[in-house]
Formats: C-alpha cells, sequence, structure tokens
C-alpha cells in the first residue's frame, strides 16, 4: 500500500442526491441524538473520494421550530452566522406543510381503513373495492409526500452542517478579539534591564533551534529543535502529561495520527474547515480487491480522536465524568494565516500538544469547564509563567463552542499576550454528530451527553514564552525549577 499526502487545497466534488433513510414524517435529529444519514463526498485532485454518513449538529427539530430564536443566538456571533440559516427558513416552511399535508392524508386513510374493515363485512363488494382502490391511491399520495418530506429534511441538514453552535447566555457580547473580557490574570510580567529577545533570536543564537535546516526538509513553518531544546520539548510534554494523570486524574490515551472522515466530523473540522487539513490517500495493490481505500486525515488535534473514543456509543451515568489527555503532534495547513505570524513557533504545520477532553452531562458542563481550565492554568503556574485569562466574546468563538476560556501567556520581546490554550465546552454540539449518549439512570431513555476540550498546553508555544520570559542578559535561559530535574540542568546556555 503506498500512501500520497495532499495538503491545502481540497476540491470539493459535486454533492449527489441524498439516499433516505425510513422514518416517520417530521422526524429529525432530536435530543435522542438520531442521525440523519446521507451521503458526502469529497475529493482532492484525481484521488479517491471518501463517504460518510453525516448529522446535524443543532437539533434540526428545534431550529425547525425556533428559527427566530436561533437566528437571534447566532446573530450574536455574526451577521454571516445568522445568515448561515437563511436557507433553512424557506425549508423549514416546506417542512411544516408537508407534514401538514402528510398528517392530513393519513387522518383520511385511517378513516378509510375503518370505513373498509366496516364493508368488508357486508355484502356490496363493487362498494368494498371501490375504497380499497381509493385507499390505494391515498396510501400512494402519502408515500411521495414522505419521500418529498424526507429530501427536504436531508437538505436541511446537510445546511446545518455549516451552522455553528449557539453562544451560552453568559459569553459576552463582541465581533472580536478586541471585545474578549479578561477574567483574571497570574503572576508578574519579567522586568529586564537589556531589550528582550524574540524566541527565535534566543534559540538560534543557543543553538537549539534551526528553521533554515527545517525548510530545507519540509518548507515553511516548520522547525528544528536539537540538543536541550528538543529535550526541553521533550521534558515539557511529560510535566504536562504527569501533572494531568497524577494530579488532575485523567487517563493517558496514546492512539491513531490518522483518523478517518467520520471522526473529523464528530467534533465539528469537516466539513467547513476541510482545507485546514492535511488529507492522506491510500493507495491499495493491484491484487488488493477488498482493501479500504477511503483517506486518512492527520490529526489536527487530539481533541478529534479523544472525544470520539465514544461515538456511536451509549454511556452509564456512573461512568461520567470522562477525563482524558493526550500528546500529540498536530497538523495544520494554517489555511488563510498568510502573512501572520511568519517566524518563529507561534504558528507552525506541525506542533506538539497536550489535550485535555471530559466528557460530562449536561447540568455539570459549565462548572466543568471551570475545573478543565484550571487544570490548564495549573501547567503555567507551575511553569511560573505570567499569563492572563480571557472569555471569549461571541463573535471571536470557534465554530463548535458553546463558551470558551483562552488562556495568553506573556511574551516580554511583543509586549502583548498571546494565546496559549482555549478551553471550550461544546454543549450536546459534538455529541449530537458523533452520537455520543448516556442514560442518567439505569435502563433510562439516552440522552446526548456534553464534550469539552482544551489545550494543556500547546507545547510549542510554551517553550517560546520560557525563551523569552527566563531569558538572561548574557544570552543565556534560565530553566523553570519544574523542569530543572528532567532537564538535568538549571540553565540552556
Amino acid at each position: 500500500m503506498r500512501w500520497e499526502l495532499s495538503r491545502r487545497r481540497i476540491y470539493r466534488a459535486p454533492a449527489p442526491k441524498a439516499r433516505q433513510p425510513r422514518r416517520r414524517p417530521g422526524l429529525l435529529g432530536g435530543a435522542s441524538g438520531g442521525r440523519l444519514a446521507k451521503r458526502c463526498r469529497y475529493s482532492a485532485g484525481t484521488a479517491a473520494r471518501v463517504s460518510y454518513n453525516a448529522a446535524e449538529m443543532l437539533d434540526a427539530r428545534y431550529v425547525a421550530d425556533h428559527l427566530d430564536e436561533v437566528r437571534t443566538a447566532l446573530g450574536r456571533r455574526s451577521a454571516a452566522a445568522a445568515s448561515t440559516l437563511d436557507g433553512i427558513a424557506s425549508l423549514s416552511e416546506r417542512r411544516r406543510a408537508l407534514i401538514g399535508r402528510t398528517e392530513s392524508l393519513q387522518a383520511e386513510r385511517n378513516a378509510a381503513n375503518q370505513a373498509m374493515a366496516a364493508l368488508a363485512k357486508g355484502p356490496d363488494k363493487a362498494a368494498f373495492a371501490e375504497k380499497r382502490d381509493a385507499l390505494k391511491q391515498l396510501s400512494g399520495q402519502i408515500k411521495e409526500l414522505e419521500a418529498e418530506l424526507s429530501g427536504v429534511e436531508a437538505e436541511m441538514a446537510e445546511q446545518l452542517m455549516q451552522v455553528p453552535n449557539l453562544p451560552d447566555p453568559s459569553v459576552p457580547d463582541g465581533q472580536s478579539e478586541a471585545d474578549n473580557a479578561v477574567v483574571r490574570s497570574w503572576g508578574e510580567a519579567p522586568q529586564f534591564d537589556f531589550e528582550p529577545k524574540n524566541h527565535w533570536e534566543i534559540g538560534e543564537r543557543l543553538g537549539i533551534l534551526d528553521f533554515e535546516r527545517a525548510a530545507k526538509l519540509s518548507g515553511s513553518r516548520f522547525s528544528v529543535l536539537t540538543g536541550l531544546g528538543a529535550r526541553l520539548e521533550r521534558a515539557l510534554a511529560g510535566y504536562m502529561l504527569d501533572l494531568h494523570t497524577g494530579t488532575h486524574g485523567y487517563t493517558e490515551v496514546s492512539g491513531p495520527l490518522m483518523v478517518k472522515a467520520d471522526a473529523l466530523l464528530g467534533t465539528g473540522q469537516l466539513p467547513k474547515f476541510e482545507q485546514d487539513l492535511f488529507r492522506t490517500q491510500r493507495r491499495l495493490s493491484d491484487d488488493d480487491k477488498e482493501g479500504d481505500s477511503s483517506p486518512l486525515y492527520l490529526l489536527p488535534t487530539a481533541e478529534v480522536s479523544l472525544t470520539n473514543l465514544h461515538a456511536d456509543e451509549v454511556l452509564e451515568a456512573d461512568q461520567l465524568p470522562i477525563a482524558y489527555t493526550a500528546y500529540t503532534p498536530c497538523f495544520r495547513s494554517e489555511a488563510g494565516s498568510y502573512g501572520k505570524d511568519v517566524r518563529g513557533l507561534i504558528r507552525q504545520h506541525q506542533f506538539g500538544k497536550v489535550e485535555l477532553v471530559r466528557l460530562v452531562t449536561p447540568e455539570s458542563s459549565l462548572a466543568e469547564l471551570e475545573l478543565l481550565t484550571g487544570h490548564a492554568e495549573k501547567v503555567l503556574q507551575g511553569l511560573g509563567l505570567h499569563y492572563r485569562v480571557a472569555a471569549l466574546c461571541a463573535g471571536d468563538m470557534g465554530f463548535s463552542a458553546a463558551k470558551t476560556y483562552d488562556l495568553e501567556v506573556w511574551l516580554p520581546a511583543q509586549s502583548a499576550f498571546r494565546e496559549i490554550s482555549s478551553c471550550s465546552v461544546c454543549s450536546d454540539f459534538q455529541a449530537r454528530r458523533a452520537k455520543i449518549r448516556y442514560r442518567a439512570e439505569p435502563k433510562g431513555k439516552p440522552r446526548l451527553l456534553h464534550t469539552l476540550n482544551g489545550s494543556a498546553l500547546a507545547v510549542g508555544r510554551t517553550l517560546v514564552a520560557i525563551l523569552e520570559q527566563y531569558q538572561q542578559a548574557d544570552g543565556s535561559v534560565k530553566v523553570p525549577e519544574a523542569l530543572q530535574e528532567r532537564l538535568g540542568t538549571d540553565v540552556i546556555r
């Protein structure tokens, strides 16, 4: 089997007609988390196409019945977010009319069935035959309406794939990062009696960071860490994992670095953000007729794999909360970031990150967000890094998030705070797509749970913060006390 890698430019094939599942009229994915199955295809150049089952991320029935309310909530994000409902409004009206017409004909069919039952006991065979023919015609009309209704609902579900999550009422209003609310800060900004240098200057002078050779190997937005730089990266990952598993109660997971399209659908990267992903293409040998040739995607974040561990499962209440952590390399094409952070480690195609994921009950999810955010903060506190916490405004939140806190670490050379972690609660947005449910009580009806995720932390950006906050006048860098034993030194020079 051979592998090819496609990056950035992903070309979408024409969408085929939806295949309709058998189901009752008017039934969309409701609180039970049911899927509306349909076929979607994507292609990259001449690569083989990938198919997957898709389900809406918002409750389609709720959206249809509360369209104005949902539009208002999305309007808090942006006018563009609210406009994603434009096509759904007319579809909702068609759906409502079709349901009314179908139910009316069903009532007529029920009455006709009763009339036929009465005629069957009598001598008038002609009247019975006439009623039977009319009933067949009525059943045919109902079947046609049900098929039309299924098509409308499939189209609604497809459009809902592009609709972001609704912001929690506690999220501040605003349209950009300038409107984010600073919640708290920790520590003090280091003071220097010299002009602080950027991390790339420090790293290159110390011989631990090499961008030129990385570009020779892979192109722009890659880096090579050597010597104490590589050891510092490894020490940071180990420190974070030990803290989360030993103190915070997370279970460490080591899993695949390539995932199916279904997993990315579950957490929301597909279909809207496919251009940000790296995609592999499997080529089967000529004699392999049964192998799976569908593409796999390089992991953009361990949030994808950790959340989807329980896709299509029903958990019991006593299993919750579930808390996972993983350290993985992450791969992103950084589409749309041209000209941003072109130097240094801030924005890379490949970077290491320790991720936290929690699966919880709906009633506890906002409190769980505070807990998860606190776990990420403990890493920064343990390393003695000055940072602040910002509650993102509605217009600055990610696609799947209902509420987000960003941890922003101080970078002296930029004289600015930069994001080092983003901690979010996604309500039932991801759970509905991935179909992750739980029973609140034994043998109870399954309900959608809530998912949370957060970086704790992005290892490269943590390394950046250490180089800049702990730099010395002679060009050396002090090692935070928490890492000295792991690194085997108290200074990098």
